[in-house]
């Protein structure tokens, strides 16, 4: 199997208070409006809110940032409420969790420079 391309697809309960959120708060930029929703640049991956179909709570994005500490900063500045304050978790990579409107947990992470993410594996 080959995958082109993926995105988080969410469809909240309140469009306009997730739109909001993502663009304002959070401060995404736009990849595409396209009327009925609006996907975001997230990285190398994109996230989807639809305002259409039915709303559907829960689940969990992993959000890569250079600094968790100076995100977690910039988010609290905009008002954003920090669900976890970043710190380093046992497994050695550094974390903070924020919620969006409709219970979506996003957690934001930041690779320490020695961490195993960060090796070149190849021989």
């Amino acid at each position: 199997m080959e995958i082109l391309a993926s995105r988080m697809l969410i469809r909240p309960a309140d469009y306009q208070r997730s739109l909001t959120f993502y663009r304002d708060e959070l401060g995404l930029a736009i990849a595409r409006d396209y009327g009925a929703g609006t996907v975001f640049y997230a990285g190398q991956s994109l996230i989807e809110l639809a305002g259409h179909g039915g709303p559907r709570a829960g689940g969990t994005m992993w959000l890569q940032v250079r600094d968790v500490y100076a995100t977690e900063n910039e988010l609290a500045g905009r008002g954003v409420p920090i669900a976890r304050e970043a710190r380093e978790e046992p497994w050695g990579l550094h974390e903070m969790h924020v919620t969006d409107p409709d219970g979506v947990q996003l957690i934001f992470v930041q690779v320490p420079e020695d961490h195993p993410l960060r090796r070149d594996t190849r021989r």
